[in-house]
């Protein structure tokens, strides 16, 4: 299998879904601009999503797939398939119960992420929290079946599903938020009706997958499913992972609940930013960490600590030669991308101008953002979550202090710069542990590689600062069409500038290709 092809496979995947994640958070801005109910949806949403990052793509996975992966190089499938059982009997348990006491304690939950709305948000917020509540039970069940997947190698349908609930949500917000208002609701519930709906549609997606592979999970007695040894190592490897992730939702709770002290509108600037940075951290970052954590997890079992290093320098060096020139478009282009994706409807000038200046500080931090995501699984795949665990405290103290001297200064882009900054420290740190413990041995030409990525970057940056300046994107929104292909050119110009420079210089492309360990 070819490494590059899956994690392209993944990326287009992902693209799909971030366009129409895109179209979604446009229609958002244009149906409701930046007022005080879409901050009371940005806050009902990001509990459910919290809780996701906790149990699904987050702790859950992190202790999952490794486990799962190398019960599967040394045991077998049959092996396999009875941890497959034990560990979706203990999750469903688990899950069923968050989910009733989420509903139940969803003013707590309110309260604690969003204590700066409005009686008129938090009243709002409230109520969507108990309508996107269950979503959490979905996807985590999801995320279960997509390290099932991942480990298998079929990376299709686990990259696709999240086209679900994005189309799920666009259809409420197209069909549902005009009859809202006649049923006696605030029209913005439509969407946390889409979220609910798109969830269920994730998982039933999943199960024909999981039953052409003979990977279906079965549900056993609870009392036998806690005696499975896999159950006690997956486990034992969540309990720090789930401090790491609390400790990094902790630092999303509290940047939430600094932008709400900005003004009414900065959750919602600092939610749109962060749409256009998930883009490159979701095409390059996540689809490189679903191909690598079992192909590591994998080699790690078999001993074959060489093919382990390697597989890193190659996810490295891709992170490189991708994430520089995309964190460099963000700072120089960013006013033009956010006032073609969001500048209609309800979505002005002004909001053009704060959603951009945080789109900018994502941008300073973009490598970090993404090498995470490959530098993470180098520990564990080989079963370590504590030292990431000890890394994204210190990191959390960092950003912390770094918002004491941005968020005066410059506002909802003061945090976004310092969430950006503390993860090109946890990227630092990461890669440090790595080297320390003789996990990654870097390759040689590293110094020449990064010099020229530096100078294909330097000449794009450069032509996108022109564009950027010399045209108005704003005034150009009266005719969306000519502005839509005026980005399309100009961004196309971009990527054809940077991919030349670097050949000039001397870089062959074709060293990134590189088959399964």
């Amino acid at each position: 299998m070819n490494l590059l092809r899956a994690a392209s496979l993944i990326s287009v995947l992902t693209l799909v879904s971030r366009i129409l994640g895109l179209v979604r958070e446009q229609m958002l801005a244009a149906l409701f601009g930046a007022s005080t109910l879409t901050d009371a949806y940005q806050v009902a949403l990001r509990i459910p999503n919290l809780l996701r990052r906790l149990f699904a793509e987050g702790a859950f996975s992190q202790a999952f797939v490794p486990v799962l992966a190398a019960a599967r190089a040394r045991d077998g499938d049959e092996a396999t398939h009875a941890l497959i059982d034990a560990v979706a009997t203990i999750l469903a348990w688990v899950l069923a119960l968050v989910c009733i006491v989420g509903v139940i304690g969803a003013p707590v939950l309110v309260w604690m992420l969003g204590a700066g709305l409005t009686d008129e948000g938090r009243d709002a917020a409230i109520v969507m929290t108990r309508w996107m509540f269950p979503y959490i039970g979905c996807i985590s069940l999801v995320a279960l079946a997509g390290g099932i997947l991942n480990t298998w190698r079929r990376f299709m349908v686990a990259a696709v599903t999240p086209v679900l609930l994005n189309l799920s949500v666009i259809f409420a917000g197209w069909w549902l938020v005009p009859h809202m208002a006649g049923w006696g609701w605030r029209p913005i519930y439509a969407l946390a009706i889409g979220v609910m709906i798109g969830g269920i549609l994730q998982l039933l997606v999943q199960i024909p997958a999981l039953a052409r592979i003979g990977a279906l999970p079965r549900p056993m007695k609870l009392s036998l499913a806690w005696q499975h040894p896999g159950v006690r190592r997956v486990l034992a490897q969540m309990a720090p992972a789930l401090v790491g992730v609390g400790v990094a939702q902790l630092s999303l709770l509290i940047n939430t609940q600094l932008a709400l002290a900005v003004g009414v509108g900065a959750a919602s600037w600092l939610t749109y930013a962060d749409r256009l940075m998930e883009f490159p951290i979701s095409l390059l970052g996540v689809a490189l960490g679903a191909v690598l954590t079992p192909q590591l997890s994998a080699v790690r079992a078999k001993g074959e600590m060489e093919a382990y290093s390697n597989l890193l320098d190659w996810g490295l060096r891709l992170v490189s030669l991708l994430a520089v020139p995309c964190g460099v478009a963000l700072v120089a282009f960013a006013k033009p991308m956010v006032a073609v994706l969001y500048n209609r409807g309800h979505f002005n000038a002004e909001d053009v101008m704060h959603t951009t200046h945080a789109v900018m500080g994502y941008g300073f931090g973009l490598l970090g953002l993404v090498a995470v995501k490959v530098l993470a699984p180098g520990f564990y795949a080989s079963q370590d979550t504590r030292t990431p665990v000890r890394i994204a405290i210190a990191v959390l103290v960092v950003t912390q202090l770094l918002n004491l001297v941005f968020v005066p200064l410059l506002g909802v882009a003061g945090l976004a710069l310092s969430i950006g900054l503390g993860a090109m420290i946890n990227a630092g740190m990461l890669l440090r542990g790595l080297r320390k413990v003789g996990s990654y041995k870097p390759k040689a030409g590293w110094r020449v590689f990064l010099l020229r990525v530096a100078a294909a970057s330097a000449a794009m940056g450069a032509l996108q600062y022109e564009l950027s300046t010399r045209l108005d994107w704003v005034a150009m929104g009266a005719h969306e069409g000519l502005r839509a292909l005026a980005l399309a050119g100009s961004l196309a110009a971009s990527a054809a500038l940077y991919f030349i420079v670097l050949v000039v210089c001397g870089q062959d492309l074709k060293t990134f290709l590189r088959r399964s360990a």
